[in-house]
């Protein structure tokens, strides 16, 4: 086997589109490019030859400041990357110890999508749930989703959306300027604790935001309550799954969150949607609305010690 390492942006973003799989959203090079031009991390895109074919694809960015090596394109906060469905590509978990040990530092890889060779990696664990909401399961009816609930919660939920209508709710659709307000709201909630707070998330949301609006795939959910905005989503659509990929809530309309997330079932079952993935964070709104967990991995090898069960060199756990 023939390892190929790639640090050239333009061949980089080559080789992506050329092996990497597209199934989500951030899959797509542009996606993830929003937030590479905001973080600017050394690239190194990792590739395992076989008899002239390629076997083994794993594309990272080296943070500069812990030296470790993560899935690319390194939007790192509080030391963990962000973006999801990040995956292992590799025919075998002899091609996977090759690529491992074609990297010349510590990896760290977070939020894998599930694969077989997890069974043989010795440093494969579990990574936090991600959840989502199938319409098909509840006959694309919303009606058919409460019926999933116990009469008691399902009156309360009910009762607690109709206090909010009865505040003059009204809704408004992808009005750009909002996009402002979703960060102010955010940061405002979260203060140091969102991801806003540094300027690099900020910048590539704003990035990613224009790209979805250019590409026909972003769909902004305004709620306004007494004619103030009480919350504010950003979501993608593309594949004909629905991603929630950031949201804000106003502290003075309590129970505007629970809302907004029914809004959403509700599109998707009206559209058809296959999925509506809220992505990982441990939110208790995602399990009290029945939503179905996706769980996810991570990766922790430093150098010089096996990788998967039966091998005797290469890398070690952390």
């Amino acid at each position: 086997m023939k390892s190929i390492i790639i640090t050239d942006p333009e061949k980089c973003r080559q080789a992506w589109e050329k092996y990497w799989p597209v199934q989500d959203i951030f899959d797509l090079w542009a996606v993830r490019q929003c937030f590479n031009a905001a973080f600017n991390r050394p690239l190194s895109f990792h590739l395992i030859e076989d008899k002239g074919q390629i076997v083994g694809f794993l594309p990272l960015s080296r943070v500069e400041e812990t030296g470790e090596y993560v899935f690319f394109p390194g939007e790192t906060w509080k030391g963990k990357t962000w973006l999801e469905q990040n995956r292992v590509l590799a025919h075998s978990p002899e091609v996977f110890q090759a690529l491992c040990e074609s990297v010349p530092g510590p990896l760290n890889l977070r939020y894998l999508r599930f694969n077989p060779l997890f069974d043989k990696i010795d440093q494969a664990g579990p990574d936090e749930t991600g959840y989502l909401f199938y319409p098909r399961m509840h006959d694309f009816s919303m009606e058919n989703f409460w019926l999933a609930f116990p009469g008691k919660t399902r009156k309360k939920l009910k009762a607690d959306v109709k206090k909010i209508e009865e505040r003059q709710l009204s809704w408004r659709y992808n009005h750009m300027p909002d996009i402002t307000e979703l960060f102010r709201l955010n940061m405002a909630a979260f203060t140091s604790d969102s991801y806003f707070s540094d300027a690099r998330f900020y910048r590539s949301f704003e990035r990613f935001a224009v790209y979805l609006r250019d590409m026909g795939m972003l769909r902004i959910t305004t709620a306004i309550v007494e004619g103030k905005i009480a919350a504010v989503d950003m979501g993608a659509f593309f594949n004909n799954t629905y991603t929630v990929v950031a949201g804000g809530t106003h502290p003075d309309f309590v129970g505007i969150a629970k809302v907004i997330n029914l809004h959403h079932l509700e599109w998707a079952c009206h559209n058809r949607m296959e999925a509506v993935d809220f992505l990982c964070g441990s939110f208790t709104w995602k399990e009290r609305f029945r939503l179905s967990p996706r769980p996810s991995y991570e990766i922790h090898t430093q150098p010089e010690t096996a990788v998967f069960h039966g091998g005797h060199y290469g890398r070690k756990a952390v």
